[in-house]
């Protein structure tokens, strides 16, 4: 007998320049700096009863300049510093490959997240797509789930160009993770328990 689906909905998150300050690639868990009011925004999302789960492009391991080990512990810590506010992720889901490698799993390819759907029970119903880059918005396209765009990266305007050229367009632009779940929640009329 397979296993109920959770009915909750689910927000998807990019990691650099959405959750933390991207650097490059980060292979140190002492360098992971969550962005500004971050931690709070996560925990009223899971308070509201929302799945996060991030999914996350790090061809640093394919590139040879991260060990998943390292990348582990950096995920740890991420995990402990959102905690510090009361927030959780339910799972992190990476890719390993380099653009060139033509994987199913490199986002904007739905691979993630359909990996994270299946273990995790997740609904297909209600999901969101948070975001810094145009692979966040056509990976929100590519599983019919909303897609938030954040100019908390360090190209915004880059990256709207980007899509603009690919026609993709966001459901809405935040200035901040903190700003994409005022809307998520907004949108989907959730309460947030205190």
């Amino acid at each position: 007998m397979q296993a109920a689906t959770d009915s909750a909905p689910v927000v998807f998150l990019d990691r650099d320049g959405t959750i933390n300050v991207d650097p490059g690639y980060l292979n140190d868990p002492e360098a992971v700096r969550l962005l500004p009011g971050v931690g709070p925004a996560m925990a009223r999302l899971n308070r509201a009863g929302f799945k996060t789960v991030v999914v996350t492009n790090q061809s640093g391991i394919g590139r040879g300049l991260i060990r998943e080990e390292v990348l582990d512990a950096v995920h740890q810590r991420m995990r402990q510093l959102l905690a510090e506010s009361g927030a959780w992720l339910d799972g992190i889901y990476f890719c390993p490959h380099l653009p060139e490698d033509l994987c199913g799993c490199r986002k904007p390819s739905a691979g993630l997240v359909d990996r994270a759907r299946q273990e995790l029970k997740l609904s297909s119903d209600r999901a969101f797509v948070i975001g810094d880059k145009a692979t966040d918005v056509a990976l929100a396209r590519n599983i019919g789930a909303s897609a938030v765009f954040v100019l908390s990266g360090d190209h915004p305007d880059e990256q709207r160009s980007s899509m603009e050229a690919r026609g993709l367009v966001p459901d809405y632009v935040a200035k901040d993770l903190d700003d994409a779940v005022r809307w998520i929640l907004e949108k989907e009329n959730a309460i947030v328990l205190e």
